[in-house]
């Protein structure tokens, strides 16, 4: 616990602390030498200097800024299967060599690359030469979202990029003998899907077999999320530990057979030797990505106790086991995986002691699933402020089907594949087929809107809190006002985050890139304006605003303007509008998303004592130019003013000029179109004159926005100037106390985050 203590505190700063913090580990050793005590502070301190160190390594592993957006030709292996895209495929690449003109350059061990087109399509374990543009890992930053930075950081991957098609791929002699895993494993899920074709359960038992998970459709992730049963499609540690176990029993029985080679060795040894050669093997078919190192790590613990022929108390072995893991990549509490394996396991062994080890199987079965499920509550909404209501009896009726049936057909038929291909796709074929009707009553169970609860983060001491009521009521039976652990769960639910007072107005611009999404609040209303883009089947309003809204309590919009057509713009309207309820949807193209209305200048309403006004479009000659016609909304009230003017371009800003002047005024304004030389006219700025410009933009945006004459624009105005890339989402509160700002991406600060 201290050794992850020291982890922890390394996670959570803006830099990474100097080294010198080892050279506190001599005296401390020796006053644990002499007082034992004192070997929280040695393991606390090791934490901290051994992450430290493994997290500089990666940090100097970064793509040097002069060589971003440049073309190099680089060799490398394919790591791990390449996934399908909208356009292409995405692979990572095991870089061996790079070039620029012919000069020798160092880029980042492990890249990550897109491909467009069909012509290209790389396989796992080949090598190629490649002409590629690269930029250093970069990621929306925004409340309640996925940490895309934290993500590749944790994987090694320190750049990312694209495939130019300049130059034709090369394909490379192979790569030794032993690179051929991924290749074998691409293949196996090749063979697979041949064998189950048109099977909508294929991209199921291709994941039990390879871990590869990428053929499974949207709509099936989302019953798995529902029902809280995601863990059982992948090689996770339940399933490394079944095939372990049955491996153990089995290898320990066939050894004993005989009587005379337990004299050698005895039968739980070699059952133990076996069951980790299984495990190593069932963890090479999902190419060891990192839960399959953590559980392989766990199973070594537990087997090492059995080698040593010792036993050891399970809260031991589980201890060693985070220490090892630890030790071994102390990046793994950057993964949720870390977290719900660890304290799953810890939940069962806190409830199983005492008389319950008594219980018959069955409801013993059962306890346990109620158990997981109560004990893992303040993690899951700490996590993903969200909760799967079934997922314990969804738990209790999937996981025997998996474990026990699904995972050995699909084991036995990839054994099978090479010498009786007839009877492994019989064993795809029954594994769908049980699948099939599993699935009927996993769908049941997600269907209705109860099955999963959601709502905002809780803060840090309702989680304490939330920690002692589940102990309390997981405590044995004897132990006294065990019913008080109720008591300590409620401020997990009943705290909610605050909200503006009525009059004042909270305005966040969201960091989605190379597009648009700003929410409006007021003291009893929300207003989404734009969803931000789209790309294939990735968009913004799913990945980015629906996790901000969750986050601070939103459950239903009362307003969404989309501004336009352009994708940058509408792009994620459709994933909000399938998320929450929505009271009035606005847009300048109304045809294009379910019960909209068309925005017109002259349309206002007020909320709150705050006053929506709409200044554009106003006439048909607009609607003719798609930036021109967008919807312009300016918010008022008694604190200032905020103005989004969407794409709009030139000839609309000296038409709003003229018509308004004045009124115009704002203290915040979104800068017109990104920031394109097309608009911010010094007329348009003069009039709105305002003291805080936000640009929003993406990292390194093809389009070069915002452009630098607009920029020297406003700076000469004296405005002060927000870019999303540096700044991740921008909090304005405008209240009686006055204006204040907060930058997510400052606010939030970790040392992995780019510059």
């Amino acid at each position: 616990m201290a050794f992850l203590g020291g982890v922890l505190l390394v996670q959570q700063l803006a830099a990474l602390p100097s080294l010198g913090w080892a050279l506190l580990l001599p005296p401390l050793l020796w006053l644990a030498w002499r007082r034992p005590r004192w070997l929280i502070p040695v393991f606390f301190v090791a934490g901290v200097a051994w992450t430290s160190l493994r997290a500089g390594w990666i940090l100097q592993d970064n793509l040097a800024p002069e060589l971003e957006g440049r073309d190099l030709l680089v060799e490398g292996r394919v790591d791990d299967i390449p996934k399908p895209t909208g356009f292409g495929q995405r692979f990572e690449l095991e870089v061996t060599r790079a070039g620029r003109d012919g000069v020798p350059v160092r880029v980042p061990r492990r890249i990550l690359l897109n491909s467009h087109g069909r012509d290209f399509q790389p396989r796992a374990g080949e090598t190629w030469r490649l002409l590629v543009r690269l930029k250093r890992p970069h990621g929306y930053q925004n409340p309640g979202g996925f940490d895309y930075e934290a993500h590749l950081f944790r994987d090694r991957i320190r750049a990312r990029g694209y495939v130019r098609d300049d130059i034709a791929p090369q394909r490379l002699d192979p790569e030794p003998a032993w690179h051929d895993i991924d290749r074998w494993r691409q293949d196996l899920g090749d063979r697979i899907r041949a064998r189950l074709p048109d099977n909508e359960h294929a991209g199921i038992i291709v994941a039990l077999a390879n871990g590869d998970g990428r053929g499974l459709a949207e709509e099936q992730w989302q019953v798995l999320r529902r029902t809280g049963t995601l863990h059982l499609v992948a090689i996770s540690g339940l399933h490394i530990s079944l095939i372990a176990g049955v491996v153990f029993f089995i290898a320990r029985w066939l050894w004993a057979l005989p009587g005379t080679t337990v004299l050698r060795l005895p039968a739980p040894q070699f059952g133990a030797v076996c069951a980790l050669l299984a495990a190593a093997f069932y963890a090479a078919l999902a190419g060891f990505v990192v839960p399959t190192q953590r559980a392989l790590i766990m199973l070594g613990v537990a087997m090492a106790g059995v080698l040593l022929r010792r036993r050891f108390p399970p809260s031991q072995l589980l201890a060693v086991a985070g220490l090892a893991v630890l030790v071994y990549d102390p990046l793994s509490v950057m993964a949720a995986g870390f977290w719900l394996s660890f304290a799953a396991v810890a939940v069962i062994l806190f409830f199983m002691h005492g008389d319950r080890r008594h219980m018959p199987l069955a409801w013993k079965w059962g306890y346990i699933q109620w158990a997981i499920a109560l004990g893992m509550l303040p993690l899951m909404l700490a996590m993903f402020q969200q909760l799967s209501l079934v997922a314990p009896l969804a738990n209790m009726l999937a996981v025997p089907v998996f474990d026990l049936l699904l995972v050995p057909l699909t084991l036995i038929g990839a054994a099978l594949l090479g010498v009786a291909p007839d009877v492994a796709g019989f064993l795809f074929g029954f594994a769908a087929w049980l699948l099939h009707w599993l699935w009927q009553v996993l769908t049941w169970l997600a269907e209705p809107s109860f099955s999963q609860w959601t709502q905002p983060a809780p803060a840090g001491w309702a989680l304490i809190g939330g920690v002692v009521g589940v102990l309390l009521l997981l405590a044995p039976r004897g132990w006294p006002a065990r019913w008080v652990g109720v008591v300590w769960l409620l401020p997990l639910f009943l705290v909610r985050p605050p909200l503006p007072a009525p009059g004042e107005v909270w305005f966040t611009l969201l960091d989605v890139g190379q597009g648009l999404s700003a929410v409006v609040r007021t003291r009893e209303h929300t207003l989404l304006f734009d969803a931000g883009p789209r790309f294939g089947d990735f968009d913004t309003g799913k990945a980015v605003v629906e996790p901000y809204l969750r986050a601070t309590g939103v459950r239903h919009l009362d307003a969404l303007i989309v501004s336009h057509g352009d994708i940058d713009h509408v792009g994620g309207a459709e994933s909000v509008l399938r998320a929450l309820p929505v009271q009035t949807v606005l847009s300048s193209v109304p045809e294009k998303l379910p019960r909209a209305q068309p925005c017109r200048a002259g349309q206002t309403w007020n909320w709150d004592g705050v006053e929506f006004a709409m200044l554009g479009p106003d006439d048909v000659a607009e609607t003719r130019r798609r930036n021109d016609a967008s919807c312009v909304l300016q918010v008022r009230s008694r604190h200032g003013n905020i103005l989004l003017p969407a794409d709009i371009e030139a000839r609309t800003e000296k038409r709003l000029v003229e018509q308004w002047g004045g009124r115009l005024r704002s203290e915040i304004l979104v800068a017109p179109h990104h920031g394109s030389k097309t608009s911010s006219t010094p007329a348009f700025i003069e009039a709105v004159a305002p003291r805080h410009v936000l640009f929003p933009v993406g990292y390194r945006n093809r389009y070069r926005h915002a452009h630098p004459d607009v920029v020297r624009r406003y700076a000469e105005r004296g405005a002060a100037l927000h870019d999303s890339p540096a700044t991740g989402a921008l909090e304005f509160r405008l209240g009686a106390g006055g204006l204040d700002a907060a930058a997510y991406r400052v606010r939030q600060r970790r040392y992995w985050y780019a510059n």
